[in-house]
């Protein structure tokens, strides 16, 4: 939603501006804020429930005492939109909502899809294609190069190393070099995200943050080729993969990337992985360690609205389909080549008590459209996506 229709619909009615996360500089007012810790720059219009990637990041940061405010949707044709509420203070993070933008315009013919499930009514063209990459060209253009930009989210963690892209029908390079990001967290990203956040508060800076897990890098000419190269599991060392080169002219070479990197998802004894791509390389840190219950139940227990954002009109039909639904587990390990589970949400298994899915049952009976039943999920509600 533009900031024009955002401004309108605030002037509508009184609202409980601290409801939500901020949107606009008036929310962020209302909560006596100057400026932003953490901005968050989403694909998707802006639904504060814990089936949306953005809003579950962003309210896990809340719990930790960040500042955190979401543009959703932003106008791509000028950095007016997502600079509304100021640069933060620590850093920008983006992701093109929960699905790969690209799957959300087109169906697998190819075609153009009549609606987006993520928009406002359905309506499509809100968002742009390969919203990750023009997301941070937008965020830098805004912000300059002394904001950091964090990647994350589905598009992000499937596209993090060099990989087939069905809509152009070519090998593409790391989404982290196209975008000229200054960090990539692939997964679940809860743990990474927060250390994150909690180092660059502390004073690091975005460069001295290349060891969390979890994460990517580029690194540039002359830091990676030396890099010791492992020869068995623990003997701290990297695994180099097929370049990009390689990958994108034998079919092969691409064959040899895919299995070394599925042999080093485990976050028990995955090792780093090094990709060239030309004079420069994507180093990427080991899977970052699972939730445990208590975590997982943390989430779920978060203050989400369980609404989409009030300036919203029309209903967020992806929303209508998930807000009844209850996740009580993350992760699959079964690789399935038709599924993107395991790409993102791991191998491991990390599960909810059995009190923390009934306090969530609890919460739904409150909602006031709550028909009497629920639906289960073992995984992310609709696509199991995030």
């Amino acid at each position: 939603m533009s900031l024009v229709a955002l401004r309108k619909n605030a002037r509508s009615a009184p609202r409980d501006l601290r409801r939500f996360l901020p949107t606009t500089r008036a929310e962020m007012e209302a909560r006596g804020w100057d400026a932003l810790d953490v901005l968050i720059v989403n694909g998707d219009a802006y639904v504060d429930h814990p089936a949306f990637g953005a809003a579950l990041i962003g309210r896990f940061l809340e719990k930790r005492g960040f500042k955190v405010g979401i543009v959703s949707q932003p106008d791509w044709r000028t950095p007016d939109d997502v600079s509304r509420m100021g640069a933060p203070r620590l850093f920008v993070g983006i992701t093109a909502g929960n699905l790969d933008s690209m799957l959300n315009k087109l169906t697998a013919q190819k075609k153009v899809r009549a609606d987006d499930q993520y928009s406002p009514g359905g309506r499509s063209g809100l968002r742009p294609n390969r919203a990750t990459i023009v997301y941070s060209n937008l965020c830098r253009q805004a912000f300059g190069p002394s904001v950091p930009l964090v990647l994350g989210g589905i598009e992000a963690s499937l596209r993090r190393l060099a990989h087939y892209d069905y809509w152009s029908d070519q090998v593409r390079r790391s989404v982290l070099l196209d975008a000229k990001a200054d960090l990539l967290i692939f997964g679940m990203g809860e743990r990474p995200v927060w250390e994150v956040a909690d180092r660059l508060r502390a004073g690091d800076t975005i460069d001295e943050l290349r060891d969390v897990r979890g994460t990517a890098h580029v690194l540039n000419k002359g830091r990676w080729e030396g890099l010791p190269r492992s020869r068995f599991v623990g003997d701290g060392k990297v695994v180099f993969l097929p370049s990009y080169e390689e990958a994108r002219a034998d079919k092969v070479a691409f064959a040899e990337m895919s299995r070394a990197f599925q042999y080093e998802t485990s976050p028990g004894n995955g090792r780093p992985l090094v990709q060239p791509h030309g004079e420069q390389a994507v180093y990427f840190n080991p899977p970052a360690i699972p939730l445990e219950t208590a975590l997982m139940d943390e989430l779920y227990d978060l203050p989400f609205a369980r609404s989409a954002h009030w300036s919203y009109e029309e209903v967020i039909p992806a929303f209508e389909t998930v807000k009844h639904s209850i996740v009580t587990m993350r992760g699959c390990f079964g690789g399935c080549t038709f599924c993107s589970i395991t790409e993102h949400e791991g191998r491991v298994i990390q599960s909810r008590s059995a009190e923390s899915v009934l306090r969530e049952v609890r919460a739904l009976r409150r909602m006031g459209d709550f028909s009497g039943s629920s639906r289960i999920s073992a995984g992310r509600p609709r696509t199991c996506t995030r």
